[in-house]
């Protein structure tokens, strides 16, 4: 079969590189890719975002199978259009994807479905966040309701700082802010595959937002990543699907917009249960790279799971299985992220990185020169990716793949799956 992934960042490329794994797959395609997805896909140019130019693309390469990787297009309805055209799409629905396309519907689903998650307040003015940030108290949690590529968020004990980051977020589109009680406790990400009625959860995973080690700093897009978690509890799995993965299913499917694709879900583990931080609707990035190196396709190939989430056949397709390694992502990030990016540095020791074993690397802002140099083209630049028999092997495999590259500016943290 054929298959063509949407989008042109890291996650997109270990979408594409996993594909290329898989058996079944004879040809993958990305559009528009990187650099590295360069070496295990044709790449096409396209407009990500328009819908109707990805269902040409598709149609013309004869393709199988589309996978739309990023948030913006899905919640800009591009996976409708290819549908439209009769071809198999990993992702769900504009209406769907709402989920993430903004915080206060995604918190009207919760209630409505039971599911447990922080309380909040929808604010749409400066006195009304205000009444919102006293009644919660610190520390205060405001989040832009719309798309902020992960950066949306701020979590801090200063009023003021709050207040500032609510009335950049009502300037916005649709002026509304979210205002949530902090929720305690370490986060955890569970992804899980539904075709809107039949739902497979993969092993959870954990990422590290703050640029800065010990978490500290802003929040990012992700500065790392790993799995499998070895300290979560043994019912996690079991209790999430059952509270929150099912019943958000079963209540979108409710409102006639079914959900098909993969739904993220941030969790935090607190004091006093499990809670949903947010949900998402598509793979998170990084915390992609590291469960796509252990998935087992032999077992469950990548592309029987994305066509029977898209068929709506995902009950006769075997559930995701998993390598019994560990795999830890450390990011790269360019000088200045997240508040700028440093374009045009130069990055050597890709090849070498790769050459480690238990090591792969991959390319999220990344570009090629006319010289064919590969120089920096975004905020975050690569995932190392390292893989072990533990979670202590797969981290010092990852850092050992890190030391082998520099481009100017480089920043990455030093402790990501430390102390697990």
């Amino acid at each position: 079969m054929r298959a063509l992934v949407v989008g042109p960042g890291g996650r997109e490329h270990a979408l594409a590189r996993a594909l290329a794994l898989d058996p079944a797959v004879t040809e993958v395609h990305v559009a528009p890719g990187n650099p590295g997805a360069a070496a295990v896909a044709t790449l096409h140019e396209v407009d990500a975002l328009d819908g109707e130019a990805v269902a040409a693309l598709a149609e013309s390469l004869g393709v199988d199978l589309v996978v739309v990787g990023p948030e913006a297009p899905l919640v800009a309805g591009v996976a409708d259009a290819v549908r439209a055209r009769g071809i198999a799409v990993f992702g769900p629905s504009r209406a769907a994807a709402m989920l993430e396309g903004s915080k206060a519907f995604a918190k009207e689903v919760m209630t409505a479905a039971g599911v447990p998650t922080a309380a909040a307040h929808v604010c749409t003015s400066p006195e009304e966040t205000a009444a919102a940030l006293d009644d919660l108290g610190a520390p205060y949690v405001v989040k832009d309701d719309g798309l902020a590529a992960g950066k949306g968020v701020v979590v801090t004990e200063s009023r003021d700082e709050a207040l500032a980051h609510a009335a950049l977020c009502l300037t916005h589109g649709g002026g509304r802010v979210v205002v949530e009680e902090y929720l305690d406790g370490p986060e955890v990400s569970l992804f899980v595959i539904t075709d809107g009625v039949t739902t497979f959860p993969l092993q959870p995973a954990q990422d590290f937002k703050r640029i800065f080690d010990g978490d500290a700093g802003a929040n990012t897009g992700g500065m790392g990543a790993y799995t499998p978690l070895t300290w979560a509890p043994a019912d996690l799995v079991d209790e999430v699907m059952a509270t929150v993965a099912r019943p958000t299913i079963e209540e979108m499917a409710r409102r006639g917009s079914p959900f098909s694709g993969l739904l993220y879900i941030g969790l935090a583990l607190t004091t006093r249960g499990v809670k949903v931080v947010e949900f998402n609707a598509r793979w998170g990035d990084p915390e992609t790279q590291p469960l796509l190196a252990l998935l087992d396709q032999e077992a469950s190939p990548l592309s029987a799971l994305f066509l029977g989430s898209a068929h709506g056949t995902l009950a006769d397709v075997p559930p995701p299985a998993w390598s019994s390694d560990a795999a830890v992502a450390v990011v790269m990030a360019s000088r200045g992220y997240p508040e700028s990016s440093s374009s045009g540095d130069v990055i050597t020791g890709v090849e070498a990185a790769e050459a480690l074993p238990g090591v792969h690397v991959i390319h999220a802002g990344t570009a090629r020169r006319d010289d064919g140099a590969l120089v920096t083209a975004g905020g975050r630049v690569l995932s190392v990716i390292g893989t072990g028999p533990s979670v202590e092997a797969a981290r010092a495999a990852a850092y050992d793949g890190v030391a082998r590259i520099s481009f100017d500016g480089a920043q990455f943290r030093t402790d990501i799956a430390a102390g697990r």
